[in-house]
């Protein structure tokens, strides 16, 4: 009964379905660990649907292989970077400008010590600055003249920024009548400081003291 029903077409079909089945088992079961290369795969056949979570780490990326042309805008946040992982080294020159700071994000305590120089300010701001501050002060002769005055003078390269006067002694009939800056052209070089006594009474000795802040403008 058997033989009546054998055809070549028949045996050449079932043969046909042994192999293609024999050849999916083959390539299933045959393919070792590590024997798919990057060669052998096509381009772009691996895409991110086919890329389980969190399956690429930092351990599988070469140094290099991420730059600035495969991140997506506002992909690196700064809840994704380690501390310490941004360094001078890392940004580019010119890499971080006024647009790319956020207001107030700039402290003191993120300026290291004697970073700003002249040559970081600009020139008008630079000339309105007052640096290496000195303070002076002179004292007239102690006795009982009637009038006096004291003069201080700022050293050469530094201009008076602010002064005043004091008087010493016995004060109660002496009253102060100048305290003003001393000028040369347009500098303050110093201060001067004038008083005298106000009432008719035993001459007592007293002095005037002239004190001026200096400093390179």
């Amino acid at each position: 009964m058997l033989k009546r029903h054998l055809t070549v077409a028949n045996v050449l079909s079932c043969t046909a379905l042994f192999v293609a089945l024999g050849g999916a088992a083959y390539a299933a079961v045959k393919i070792p660990p590590n024997a798919v290369k990057a060669r052998n795969i096509a381009n772009q056949a691996v895409t991110n649907p086919k890329i389980k979570r969190e399956a690429v780490t930092s351990g599988k990326i070469r140094n290099g292989g991420v730059n600035a042309v495969d991140l997506g805008a506002g992909q690196v946040t700064n809840e994704k970077l380690a501390t310490g992982a941004v360094t001078g080294k890392k940004i580019a020159k010119k890499a971080v400008s006024e647009r790319t700071i956020a207001n107030e994000a700039v402290t003191t305590g993120k300026i290291g010590k004697e970073a700003i120089d002249a040559s970081k300010i600009s020139a008008p701001l630079y000339a309105q600055l007052v640096r290496n501050v000195a303070y002076f002060s002179a004292e007239s002769v102690s006795d009982s003249e009637s009038t006096k005055s004291a003069t201080v003078e700022c050293p050469k390269g530094k201009e008076a920024v602010g002064g005043g006067a004091r008087l010493e002694g016995k004060l109660a009939e002496v009253a102060l009548i100048g305290s003003y800056p001393l000028s040369s052209g347009n500098s303050r070089t110093g201060w001067v400081a004038s008083a005298h006594e106000t009432g008719a009474g035993q001459p007592e000795n007293w002095s005037v003291l002239a004190f001026v802040v200096c400093a390179e403008l």
